[in-house]
């Protein structure tokens, strides 16, 4: 496995920098990773890196470059407040643009095969979701995006197949947000939901959030969904 690399994608107002992450085999089926509010930290490079462990080409997005370029946080109770000041200064709008032009940079590298999916944690499960809505991804894996609920109004723009994971004891988004998701996606086979009984972060390795049999049990799922819709060659 090719070690992380950065590329970077020309904006009308800038360039992002793209963590690029590139499997034994040289090429394949692609993955663009939405970082969670921590931005490109050492925990999602280690999902970057069981991805391309797994054999997919994947591509993290530096998200918050127009204002704190290749800024990191810590996952703890400190480190989460200073993210949730970065969090403030992002427009999501904008944000999901720049995920869904990640899709197309990593769409035209060398040797990838079809069309990237998109997997978002947290912030980037919410920005997963409205690239869904805004573009047209291969599939689309949203963990426990805060935002989501308040975005179901795109649900009908959301085509390819979709899984949503969430906690049930999650404090940043409370029951009645997962039911709206349940009942939105109810006669839609293209769209899924998972609930593990965990709280908010529970993929997260830090103490502070990890829940190890949520994650050990969403994992499976997610890399069973994405055998199935982003199939390596």
């Amino acid at each position: 496995m090719e070690a992380d690399r950065i590329d970077q994608i020309a904006l009308p107002d800038g360039t992002m920098d793209v963590h690029v992450w590139i499997p034994d085999a040289g090429a394949g089926a692609s993955i663009v990773l939405a970082h969670e509010i921590f931005g490109v930290a050492d925990y999602i490079r280690s999902v970057a890196e069981r991805l391309a462990a797994a054999g997919y080409v994947v591509a993290v997005p530096e998200l918050f470059w127009r204002f704190a370029p290749g800024w990191v946080g810590s996952a703890d109770e400190a480190g989460t407040g200073a993210a949730l000041e970065q969090l403030a200064a992002l427009d999501r709008d904008q944000a999901i643009g720049d995920v869904g032009t990640a899709l197309d940079f990593v769409g035209r590298l060398p040797g990838v095969d079809g069309s990237p999916a998109v997997l978002g944690f947290c912030l980037g499960g919410t920005l997963a979701f409205g690239v869904a809505a805004r573009f047209e991804p291969a599939a689309c894996v949203s963990y426990y995006g805060s935002g989501v609920p308040d975005m179901l109004d795109l649900i009908d723009d959301v085509h390819c197949p979709t899984l949503f994971h969430f906690g049930s004891r999650d404090a940043y988004i409370p029951g009645e947000g997962i039911d709206a998701v349940a009942a939105a996606i109810a006669d839609r086979p293209h769209l899924q939901l998972n609930v593990e009984i965990a709280g908010h972060a529970f993929d997260n390795v830090a103490p502070l959030f990890h829940d190890e049999s949520a994650a050990r049990s969403a994992w499976s799922k997610t890399m069973a969904f994405l055998a199935e819709h982003v199939p390596l060659s």
